[in-house]
């Protein structure tokens, strides 16, 4: 009698309970995965990429790649050697602009730096512009805790755009 009640889940409790344990674990590793996809298409793909120009010659130009989650400063140096600076999106606290007649300095304010801001000079005017738009449009983005990964990089940033169209006095 023992052996056909526990083969029976409407008679036996504990079938029923091991089947929700169980499902409820393949939930949570469904859910894992696709929380690893979406962080994976968010970190490789580069919404903005501009490099520094100092005249007459820049051998070792700095690059800003503004990616969905961070901000990658590249600063190179004499003879291949270099240093990036990462700032998650989150972290950014300001997004500044410094202009000059025909180049621009962007500045990126950091929760976490311990030296607080990140400054690159020697950028054409329009692409710091542009970049400050991205970044600004990422940082509302991620306040209202919204997945970015949903859209195709050419809706993304022509979404992030449209978010930050404050004028730029020149």
């Amino acid at each position: 009698m023992s052996d056909l009640r526990a083969s029976l889940p409407i008679l036996n409790p504990d079938v029923t309970g091991q089947q929700a344990a169980a499902k409820a674990v393949v939930a949570e590793k469904i859910i894992d995965k696709k929380v690893v996809a979406s962080l994976v298409a968010k970190s490789n793909r580069i919404l903005s990429s501009i490099r520094t120009h100092h005249f007459p010659f820049d051998f070792f130009p700095d690059v800003i790649n503004v990616e969905e989650t961070r901000v990658n400063i590249v600063v190179r140096n004499f003879f291949f050697s270099s240093r990036v600076h990462s700032v998650d999106i989150k972290d950014i606290s300001n997004v500044f602009i410094s202009l000059t007649p025909f180049f621009a300095q962007l500045i990126i304010v950091s929760k976490t730096f311990a030296q607080n801001q990140v400054k690159v000079s020697g950028l054409w005017k329009e692409d710091a512009i542009y970049s400050r738009r991205i970044i600004e449009g990422l940082r509302q983005f991620a306040a209202q805790q919204i997945d970015t990964s949903i859209f195709t990089t050419a809706e993304l940033i022509d979404k992030l755009q449209k978010l930050s169209t404050t004028e730029i006095v020149t």
